[in-house]
């Protein structure tokens, strides 16, 4: 098949979505298909075009033996609501000029969303180059923009549910993250084809440096020595609720061999710093976004692990991808989460699930797992042994492949 994948979100960045569809755009690459991303140029999430690629409009290139074509996109520091629009509307414009001038013809072109405004370019470009228009939907918006407050304009709101309705009724193939997504979009639109394709993990990459020497050999090389660690990696957001964690670790500053670290970078960054220094905390170290291929190392670092989201019903459906690369590197996790995430957790057994933004739950969770080390082995095993039966990658990828050749070739269906 000739593949197209649509995003806004692609390597050198970092970040669950680019690590997923460029993990899935190498696997339908080494399965034969002629595979093309058309995405934007490299600026999530310092908000800030990345210095090699700056001064141009559009550049093509090869990643990992995938063609990239990159378009530009209108770059800010500035979380606005109107300048979150001319992000997304800037790579809309953009992608629609390269898609049908530097793409040819295709079978399917598959959409990311968020954001969702990129369905208008999924949409034309698959018109012209005669292609099924996939529709991918890793966060259901404009729902969870407001639910988190981002979005209030209720003309704006009429506008976006007007073109999610839109999107789902073009598309010949709706996947959802999760089965609240998934049961959600269904429920709307009884006729689609509405089709779970989860996150995953690469669970050979992970498991490399889960034995205990490697873990050891890591923790010196980070200057964590002895401590136990409690981590957080990931996109330091508004979902996240990280100031949950910093409350927890001032709770625990008397115990002295407990060590909080925060790798990735967001827009709540500055003010997780703001708070852990006006609170004079001496247990948090904070640590730039890292390469996706530095992520098993930094996870076998970590004794214990985070996943938080805000107390929200639109979270009760999620499954952080982080949640998964915890598990796949034998750490076991503390999710501050409710719904489908805490469900999986407790099935596992791979953690302990608290209710979200309970900062004295969370302490307690990781006072009981530090003073338990058995428990905190069993539990780390069992989230391996989960997410490689049932969140491996290779076998996600295969699916959607499949998925994709029903499109192409509806006899598929029925063999």
């Amino acid at each position: 098949m000739r593949i197209l994948i649509l995003t806004q979100y692609y390597p050198p960045e970092t970040g669950a979505p680019q690590n997923r569809l460029s993990d899935l755009a190498q696997r339908l690459k080494r399965a034969g298909h002629d595979v093309t991303v058309l995405t934007a140029l490299p600026n999530y999430p310092r908000g800030e075009i990345f210095k090699e690629y700056q001064g141009r409009f559009q550049i093509e290139e090869r990643c990992a033996g995938v063609k990239v074509v990159r378009a530009w996109i209108y770059a800010t520091q500035k979380k606005t609501f109107v300048r979150r629009l001319l992000n997304y509307f800037s790579f809309v414009f953009s992608s629609i000029v390269l898609g049908l001038w530097k793409v040819r013809s295709q079978d399917v072109v598959i959409v990311e969303s968020p954001p969702l405004f990129l369905g208008i370019s999924g949409f034309l470009i698959s018109l012209c180059k005669n292609a099924k228009l996939i529709f991918n939907v890793s966060d259901l918006w404009p729902d969870s923009a407001v639910a988190m407050g981002i979005l209030s304009n209720k003309s704006l709101i009429y506008l976006s549910r007007w073109l999610e309705e839109f999107l789902y009724k073009h598309a010949t193939l709706i996947t959802g993250q999760t089965q609240g997504i998934v049961d959600s979009i269904q429920s709307r639109f009884t006729d689609k084809q509405v089709e779970l394709i989860t996150n995953g993990v690469d669970v050979r990459a992970f498991g490399r440096a889960s034995n205990s020497n490697e873990k050891s050999r890591i923790k010196d090389e980070l200057g964590f020595g002895d401590k136990f660690v409690i981590g957080y990696a990931g996109l330091h957001g508004l979902a996240q609720g990280l100031e949950t964690v910093v409350q927890a670790a001032g709770m625990l500053s008397a115990q002295e061999n407990l060590l909080f670290a925060f790798f990735g970078d967001g827009p709540e960054k500055e003010k997780l710093m703001r708070l852990a220094d006006d609170s004079k905390l001496t247990n948090i170290r904070f640590y730039p976004s890292q390469m996706s291929s530095l992520m098993p190392m930094i996870l076998a670092s970590f004794d214990l692990a985070l996943i938080p989201l805000r107390k929200l019903d639109l979270f009760k459906g999620a499954l952080p991808s982080k949640m998964f690369e915890a598990m796949a590197a034998e750490v076991p996790i503390i999710a501050s989460i409710e719904g489908e995430a805490r469900e999986l957790v407790e099935r596992a057994q791979a953690g302990i699930a608290i209710q979200p933004e309970n900062p004295g739950a969370m302490a307690s969770a990781i006072l009981q797992l530090y003073q338990d080390r058995e428990q905190l082995t069993v539990f780390g095993r069992n989230g391996r042994r989960y997410v490689v039966e049932h969140f491996d990658r290779q076998k996600i990828a295969e699916n959607f492949e499949r998925l994709l050749q029903q499109q192409c070739r509806p006899e598929i269906a029925t063999a």
